[in-house]
C-alpha cells in the first residue's frame, strides 16, 4: 500500500454539513476512534426511493423480500451483485526525482548542481465499483480513481472498458465514472436507514485483485463518527460493518440480504493496513445523492445549516444547564446562518432534522446530506425545556439559495481537480475567498511544481472566487516560445502546513 489514511476527520465546526492515495488502497485509520429529495419542501414523511429518482436505469430488486430475525440465505444476492460489481485498472504518470553522476561543466556553466533530473514513469492502482445504471454509470470511491490519467473497468465477464471520470466528490470520497454500452448488469438501490443493527450485510470487491469476492458480516453500527482532526473528509455517518474489507475492495458494493445496495465500501479500522475488524462504508443514501448530483449538475450540491456547536454530553448538559441529553448544541452561527434567519438562537438543541431523531453529530450531518440548497425542512429543537419546530430554507456554500451549477470547465491544461474554499475553512485562515487543489494529474500546475492541498488566492493578481475566475485569467496573458504562444499564469497562494505564501509560473 503506497498510501493510508491513519485518522478520518468529522468538523464539529460550521455545519455546512449535507454531505487519496493510490488506488491500490483502502482508508485506514489508526488509533482512531471507531439523497436525494430535490423538491422545495421537504417534511419527515418517509418515501420509498429507487436509482430512477436520482436519475439512473436501474432493474428492479428481484430477489426477494427481507428476511428478519433468523440467519438469511446470502447466495441469491451474492449470485446477483456480483454480476454488477467491477474492477478498476487506474494508471497515472508520477514524477521522481533521479540522481545523476556530476558533470563538471555543467556545475561551473549554469548546469544544476543538486545534480538530479525529473522523470515521470507510471503508477498502476486498483480498486472496485459498482455498476448503477444499465447504461453504463459506475459509482465509486474517489481516492480510487483520484489522479487517475487512464481508468480500465474489467466487468465480472472479463469484458473491458475504457471509462470516463464523469465527476468526484473527495468530501465524501465517491466519484462516477461512464462506460459506454448497453444493458449492463445493476445492483438495485436499497435504503440505508433502513438497516439495523445485527442485519447481515455483504462486502463484494476485488481484494488483493482477487475478483468477484464476497465476505459476509453484520451491521455492527450506524452514523458511526470517525473523527479525528486533520482530514477532508466531510461524512461522518458511515455505516459500520465486520464484513471483511481489504486493499482493492474499495469503492465496492456493500449488499444487504435482499440484494439491495446500502452502501460504498470505503475504509477499514486497522494497525497494519489489512482487515483487523472493522470496515465503513459510505451510506447509499449520501452516495446516492452525491452522483446524482454530478450527473445533473456537474458537482455536488449541499444544503448549509449554517450552525458551530458540538454534541450534548454530560458536561454541556451541566454547564449550561440543558434540558435534553441528546441531540446538538448551538453554541454560534455562520456569517450567513440559514438557522439563524429561521429564529433558532443560540443554547438551542436542535433533535430532530425534517422528523429524523438528532442524537449526535454523524445523525446531523447524514441528515443534512441528503438536501440542496433551497430545500425547506423541519428542525426541530429544545429550547430550554420547550420543543419548537423552525422552517428552515437551506444555503448553498456561498450563501445563497440557489443551486450551484458549474458552469465552467477547468481548463484541462491545468491537469487538477480544484473546489472553492468551504465558509467554515475560509474563516478559520481569515480569508474570503480560495481554490483548494484537491488532486493533482499530468499538467501545467504539476510541471510548475504545486502539491495537493495548495490553496489558491490569485491567478494574475485576480482574486479567485471560483473555478471561472481562474479560467478568466488564463487567456489575456500571453508569451512567446519559439514553436509557439502560451498562457502564462502567476499563483499565489498557500500550503496550510506552512502558512508561508507561495508564488509559481504556470505555463500553459
Amino acid at each position: 500500500m503506497s498510501k493510508v489514511w491513519k485518522n478520518v476527520a468529522a468538523t464539529l465546526g460550521l455545519v455546512a454539513v449535507s454531505v487519496v492515495a493510490s488506488a491500490t488502497t483502502v482508508h485506514v485509520m489508526k488509533n482512531g476512534t471507531p439523497s436525494g429529495r430535490a423538491s422545495s419542501e421537504v417534511s419527515g414523511t418517509e418515501a420509498t426511493l429507487s436509482a430512477s429518482d436520482y436519475g439512473f436505469q436501474n432493474a428492479a430488486l428481484s430477489v426477494g423480500q427481507r428476511p428478519i430475525g433468523s440467519a438469511p440465505d446470502l447466495t441469491p444476492a451474492a449470485e446477483a451483485s456480483v454480476k454488477a460489481v467491477v474492477h478498476i485498472k487506474v494508471q497515472k504518470e508520477q514524477r521522481v526525482e533521479q540522481q545523476q553522476m556530476m558533470d563538471p561543466f555543467e556545475f561551473f556553466f549554469g548546469g544544476d548542481p543538486r545534480n538530479s533530473s525529473r522523470r515521470s514513469q507510471p503508477v498502476v492502482g486498483y480498486g472496485s465499483g459498482v455498476i448503477i445504471s444499465n447504461d453504463g454509470y459506475i459509482m465509486t470511491n474517489n481516492h480510487v480513481v483520484d489522479g487517475g490519467d487512464e481508468i480500465k473497468v474489467t466487468l465480472n465477464d472479463n469484458r473491458t472498458f475504457k471509462a470516463k471520470l464523469v465527476g468526484a466528490d473527495s468530501g465524501s470520497d465517491i466519484a462516477l465514472l461512464k462506460i459506454e454500452g448497453s444493458d449492463f448488469p445493476t445492483i438495485p438501490f436499497g435504503n440505508s436507514d433502513n438497516l439495523r443493527l445485527g442485519e447481515w450485510v455483504l462486502a463484494v470487491g476485488n481484494p488483493f485483485n482477487l475478483t468477484s469476492t464476497v465476505t459476509a458480516g453484520i451491521v455492527s453500527a450506524k452514523s458511526r463518527s470517525t473523527a479525528s482532526a486533520g482530514d477532508q473528509l466531510e461524512v461522518s455517518a458511515f455505516i459500520q460493518t465486520d464484513a471483511a474489507v481489504n486493499p482493492g475492495n474499495s469503492g465496492g458494493a456493500l449488499v444487504n440480504a435482499s440484494g439491495e445496495l446500502v452502501g460504498i465500501n470505503t475504509m477499514i479500522y486497522s494497525q497494519t493496513g489489512n482487515y483487523a475488524g472493522y470496515s465503513f462504508a459510505v451510506p447509499i443514501n449520501i452516495a446516492a445523492k452525491v452522483v446524482s448530483d454530478i450527473k445533473k449538475y456537474g458537482t455536488v450540491q449541499r444544503g448549509v445549516l449554517g450552525v458551530v456547536g458540538s454534541e450534548v454530553t454530560s458536561e454541556l448538559v451541566q454547564k449550561e444547564g440543558l434540558k435534553v441529553n441528546e441531540g446538538f448544541y448551538v453554541a454560534d452561527f455562520a456569517e450567513i446562518s440559514a438557522a439563524l434567519a429561521a429564529g433558532i438562537e443560540k443554547g438551542d438543541v436542535i433533535t430532530a432534522i425534517a422528523g429524523h431523531k438528532i442524537s449526535s453529530f454523524g445523525q446531523l450531518q447524514e441528515q443534512l446530506s441528503r438536501f440542496r440548497p433551497g430545500d425547506k425542512i423541519d428542525v426541530q429543537v429544545n429550547r430550554k425545556g420547550a420543543d419548537k419546530t423552525f422552517k428552515v430554507t437551506l444555503r448553498n456554500m456561498e450563501g445563497g439559495s440557489s443551486i450551484i451549477k458549474q458552469t465552467s470547465t477547468l481548463d484541462a491544461r491545468l491537469g487538477a481537480t480544484l473546489r472553492p474554499l468551504e465558509a467554515d475553512a475560509r474563516r478559520s485562515y481569515g480569508l474570503s475567498y480560495g481554490l483548494v487543489v484537491e488532486s493533482l494529474r499530468s499538467g501545467a500546475l504539476k510541471n510548475a511544481g504545486i502539491r495537493e492541498g495548495f490553496i489558491l488566492l490569485t491567478a494574475n493578481d485576480n482574486p479567485l472566487r471560483s473555478i471561472s475566475d481562474l479560467n478568466k485569467s488564463i487567456s489575456p496573458v500571453k508569451g512567446k516560445t519559439a514553436r509557439r504562444t502560451t498562457s502564462i499564469l502567476i499563483l499565489r497562494g498557500f500550503y496550510p502546513q506552512s502558512g508561508d505564501v507561495v508564488t509559481y509560473t504556470v505555463e500553459l
